[in-house]
């Protein structure tokens, strides 16, 4: 498993944030091959945020990016100030999706 994670600054308020993602944001991602999950994370004071999508394999994560990440990153510009900052994982333990690390198998 792969996993994106997207750090923000918001400029407006969480509500905002929010359901600009559960109106246009997650229903891009459901869209996507091999989109899995998204979880976001506000910090106290609603000023931060980020976001971790996970992906089945780390090709879908990156033809996502190179595609439909355009129109999520258009979305979040009503909200968020500035470029969101992209980093990518490989996932080593999740005990919701049940995966373990490679190597303890």
């Amino acid at each position: 498993m792969f996993a994106r994670k997207v750090s923000m600054h918001l400029k407006g308020s969480v509500p905002e944030f929010t359901q600009t993602l559960e109106r246009e944001v997650i229903p891009l991602l459901r869209k996507q091959k091999g989109f899995r999950d998204e979880i976001t994370f506000v910090a106290p004071g609603g000023k931060e945020a980020f976001g971790i999508s996970l992906w089945d394999q780390a090709e879908n994560a990156e033809s996502y990016n190179r595609g439909a990440y355009a129109e999520v990153a258009k979305a979040l510009a009503k909200v968020i100030d500035g470029t969101p900052q992209v980093e990518t994982y490989e996932v080593a333990n999740s005990t919701f999706h049940k995966i373990a690390a490679a190597a303890a198998a």
